[in-house]
């Protein structure tokens, strides 16, 4: 194990990406393994990119990676990808997109599948992040799978959510209410060129002013920016602003209270995230040792007992279990 974590220290791709696999994979080896690193980590700068399904998020996100890299910051990305139902892995679909950066030895791109996790994110997400933060990347992209209104995980795992949008969603209020509205730190309407953006802009400045006006809302400033990323990193793209907005939202993180409180805050989300999971794999092992949920769900067809019975003796058994 000591071996393998001065390989990933080190920056060797293949060290880290077999870590990242077994860590999404449960592996205890690996969980051990993680443990020796995250002292190594808290110098990368974790950036979530979430919005609507369809909004340009990993063309977003490609370009950003093409600014850093201009500054010479070693760029890791986390995409989380559907989970696919023949295979259970992710399909990869980000990979493609960005695919121009694949042979730049500053950039590192992996995949996550969901795996039915819901939030936007995958159950391995903080984990791969934090293998990311030890090897030295500098700036850290979470793109999230792209589930709507309620994918609002991703604020509890980075420092800066930035929320992409575009306009001619049908109606505009219902696309960008709710959760991905408090939860952004920059607003991104995307595909600025199409009818309708000025429009959406009004309509998010809205937004934003009655939220202010709600006596359970803290007032935070965020910045609404129109970017057209298809284009690149060309003048009229408003990658450039779109970054500027951020390392902005990144100045006020740092030198405010709020950032010390945004940081507390990702690690009680992580320290939750563990142990929801072990929980679950308990829970799981617990099944198992009752015939799997087949038998349990022949039982409860054949009236022999009810469902609320049974999450009740495998709950009761994780206690019985524990050590």
């Amino acid at each position: 194990m000591s071996k393998r974590v001065d390989q990933v220290l080190a920056g060797d791709i293949r060290a880290a990406s077999r870590l990242m696999r077994d860590l999404d994979d449960r592996m205890p080896a690996a969980i051990n393994a993680l443990k020796s690193l995250y002292r190594h980590t808290g110098k990368g700068y974790i950036i979530g990119i979430t919005g609507n399904p369809g909004a340009g998020k990993s063309t977003v996100v490609d370009a950003l990676i093409e600014v850093y890299r201009a500054r010479q910051l070693r760029v890791g990305v986390v995409a989380v990808d559907p989970t696919s139902p023949f295979s259970g892995g992710a399909i990869l679909g980000d990979r493609i997109r960005m695919q121009r950066h694949a042979l730049d030895e500053g950039v590192f791109v992996r995949s996550l599948a969901t795996r039915g996790h819901l939030g936007g994110l995958s159950r391995s997400t903080f984990d791969v992040v934090s293998v990311l933060d030890a090897m030295g990347y500098e700036i850290i992209l979470v793109e999230t799978v792209g589930v709507g209104q309620d994918e609002i995980d991703v604020m509890r795992a980075v420092y800066t959510s930035v929320v992409v949008t575009v306009p001619g969603l049908g109606d505009d209020i219902q696309a960008i209410k709710a959760g991905l509205l408090e939860i952004a730190d920059v607003l991104a309407v995307n595909k600025a060129d199409r009818d309708g953006a000025d429009r959406t802009v009004r309509d998010l400045m809205h937004m934003l002013d009655l939220r202010g006006t709600s006596p359970t809302n803290s007032v935070r400033e965020v910045e609404i920016i129109k970017t057209i990323a298809a284009h690149g990193t060309r003048d009229d793209s408003g990658i450039a602003d779109l970054v500027a907005a951020i390392d902005r939202h990144r100045d006020r993180m740092v030198s405010g209270q709020s950032g010390q409180t945004r940081a507390r805050k990702r690690l009680v989300a992580h320290v939750a995230e563990l142990v929801k999971g072990l929980l679950a794999d308990r829970a799981e092992a617990a099944l198992e040792a009752q015939g799997g949920l087949g038998e349990v769900a022949e039982a409860i067809a054949a009236g022999q007992t009810d469902p609320y019975t049974v999450a009740e003796s495998i709950v009761a058994k994780l206690y019985v279990d524990a050590p």
